[in-house]
């Protein structure tokens, strides 16, 4: 059987197993360590689906696109053998979490009996070895397809964080500091912050922004995540809450100002006491006259020193969920760690930042809003807008979550990247690094993990374009995050001594990856409150 054959078998025993798991288990609230490894599963076979329809759509092709890496090209066979190659990886991993609990997964420890003999082709050492051998040739996690437009949209971005964000990233990542001003105004420059805003207000979205927006954020991400990578999300968020929720006037007076990096935006959701129990919020904002007042703690407000605009998430009613609207709160730009503002009668907000092992670069804020005034044409939606701010915010996070799912394959594309260079250029023991089996064997699983990463990233793209995707942004973001943690951790491994060192890259990549699993969804609220429940639906 072929490798495509193989790896297609593999996932269909993956599917059903997963099916069948997801149907037995009663409770994501109440069961929850198997709810939690039957949705982490079903992200993975998801993966694996993907990277294999992408590869079906493909086969034949040239492999990577012009530009892609540096030497040979891998061959199309390549894009079939990481399929193989993370199919067999996927069910070892489920069998490792089925084993002792098969009852409660209600499956049959035989399952996976059937594609044994595929498992074992896609986990041979020697199957292992052929894969390395081309993604050491070539630093690619296999060919990606892109189209000529997104091949230049890449070749774009790439270039600009050759020149701008490489430079500077380990020193910004090292001394805490401020994103450089020539890296935000050479992203507003070329329509970074309008990828998913139309064009009637001012932004550059044509009906596939959303594949384009993962292309820029693999990109820039793969430069730096503190200093870049993550510099188109908040304006995602805020622009997908005011123009699916906002008033005319508030498209045409917020919109074009974001589209063309005028006003830098940041979010203002989490709080103290409810990080992902969004719904339970206690900041306030009480009606009085033409104005909103404001009370209550944020924190991890990304760039919210830096922006302009901050989104926030506050309770007009005591009624649950249904009692959150969503404000934009202007407010002047500021650099630093640390900021304030007062106005006339007493009103405050203020903003100090939290210091993190890593995401440095867009500083991270509490902020807290004393008395703080907003006017009721800043309430999106208007009168309408009441109580939708919840709707409107889980709406924008589907975005959020897909580009950070991006991000992470950004982050760990430069990790396969420097872990290649490193292997080829070191020797132990009288050989290259990467002449052994074994560092070979954790780089074609790396390449396998990135490959399926981004190929389901761009499925979730299409689904969320459809008009659904939530439950697919929630298994890419899940999944992605998690495998950069594991990617970058084994990149640096492969560094030794030098891999704990900050003069390293690889060091700075380890400590942004962790942020990963934390942010816009955490891994496991994520897993038992989306993935599970969609999953568990009659």
């Amino acid at each position: 059987m072929t490798e495509p054959g193989r790896a297609r078998a593999v996932v269909e025993a993956l599917r059903g197993v997963v099916g069948r798991a997801a149907a037995h288990v009663a409770s994501a609230d109440r069961d929850q360590a198997v709810a939690y490894d039957v949705a982490s599963m079903s992200a993975a076979v998801a993966a694996a689906g993907a990277l294999l329809d992408h590869v079906a759509d493909h086969l034949g092709g040239r492999g990577v696109d012009p530009g892609a890496g540096h030497g040979a090209d891998p061959g199309p066979g390549h894009g079939a053998d990481l399929a193989l190659l993370y199919a067999a990886d996927v069910a070892a991993d489920l069998a490792g979490r089925l084993t002792g609990r098969e009852s409660l997964w209600g499956v049959d420890g035989t399952a996976l009996d059937g594609v044994a003999a595929d498992v074992a082709a896609g986990r041979d050492p020697a199957f292992l070895e052929r894969v390395a051998e081309r993604v050491l040739a070539t630093r690619e996690a296999g060919p990606r397809h892109l189209s000529a437009e997104l091949q230049l949209v890449r070749a774009a971005f790439r270039e600009f964080a050759a020149d701008r964000i490489t430079p500077v990233a380990d020193r910004i990542h090292r001394e805490d500091e401020d994103i450089p001003a020539d890296i935000i105004d050479g992203l507003a420059g070329m329509g970074c912050f309008g990828l998913s805003i139309p064009a009637e207000y001012g932004g550059g979205a044509e009906g596939d922004e959303l594949a384009a927006m993962v292309v820029v954020t693999e990109e820039l991400s793969r430069a730096s995540l503190g200093a870049a990578g993550s510099l188109i999300t908040r304006p995602e968020i805020i622009a997908t809450a005011i123009a699916r929720g906002g008033t005319e006037e508030q498209k045409r007076r917020r919109l074009p100002m974001i589209a063309s990096g005028e006003r830098l935006c940041a979010v203002a959701v989490t709080e103290p006491d409810f990080g992902s129990d969004v719904a339970r919020i206690t900041t306030s904002a009480t009606r009085d006259g033409d104005e909103w007042v404001l009370n209550g703690v944020k924190t991890w407000c990304t760039f919210a020193g830096r922006a302009h605009y901050l989104l926030v998430l506050a309770r007009t009613d005591p009624a649950g969920h249904r009692g959150l609207s969503l404000f934009v709160v202007d407010k002047p730009s500021f650099t630093g760690h640390e900021w304030r503002l007062t106005q006339e009668g007493g009103g405050s907000v203020e903003g100090r930042a939290i210091r993190t092992l890593g995401y440095r670069g867009m500083h991270s804020f509490e902020v807290r809003f004393d008395g703080w005034r907003v006017p009721t044409a800043d309430l999106i939606g208007g009168e309408g807008g009441l109580g939708r701010g919840f709707y409107l915010q889980m709406q924008a996070f589907a975005n959020a979550r897909l580009q950070t799912a991006a991000r992470a394959v950004g982050v760990m594309q430069s990790a396969l990247e420097l872990a290649v260079d490193y292997a080829r250029q070191r020797s132990v023991f009288g050989r290259p690094l990467a002449d052994y089996q074994l560092t070979r064997a954790k780089i074609a699983r790396m390449a396998g993990s990135i490959a399926a990463c981004r190929a389901f990233t761009f499925a979730a793209a299409r689904a969320v374009t459809a008009g659904d995707g939530q439950l697919e942004a929630a298994q890419v973001k899940q999944l992605a995050c998690r495998a950069a943690e594991w990617v970058t951790r084994e990149a640096q491994q492969l560094h030794g001594g030098y891999g704990y060192a900050e003069e390293f890259s690889i060091s700075r990549l380890f400590v942004d990856a962790r942020v990963l699993s934390i942010f816009e969804g955490a891994d496991e609220v994520l897993a038992l409150r989306v993935i599970a429940r969609r999953l568990m639906k009659p």
